[in-house]
């Protein structure tokens, strides 16, 4: 039974993009130590605000941000409730880092790349 699905985007560097890459596009690799939290967000500008304005800036992402896109099973989704970081377009969902397998399975079909930037020279 389908219930629908909700668009997503995630800004992500290079590793996390290669990651992402070796799972065939359909997973988020899972999150390190330091990452209690995966954060997608609800809207496309905000995640190539990120990509663009802090991935290139950042040694660990391999100066460069991609913007990934994505649907999620709606049914599974509503047990988050999306958090209002800022200004009205800054909406997000915070995923624990344990339930980022359980996330991933309810993926619905690929993640695409939309957006890519990288640092100036």
């Amino acid at each position: 039974m389908n219930h629908g699905t909700i668009e997503l985007f995630r800004p992500v560097g290079v590793k996390e993009l290669e990651l992402i890459r070796e799972s065939g596009f359909r997973a988020f690799p899972p999150r390190l130590s330091f990452q209690p939290i995966f954060y997608p967000v609800l809207n496309e500008e905000y995640a190539a605000q990120i990509a663009r304005d802090w991935n290139t800036r950042d040694e660990a992402s391999g100066y460069a941000g991609y913007v990934t896109r994505f649907q999620v099973d709606s049914e599974y989704l509503a047990r988050y409730e999306a958090q209002i970081v800022g200004g009205s377009q800054h909406a997000e969902y915070w995923i624990p880092a344990g339930d980022l397998e359980t996330f991933n399975q309810n993926i619905v079909g690929l993640i695409e790349v939309v957006q890519e930037f990288h640092a100036e020279p």
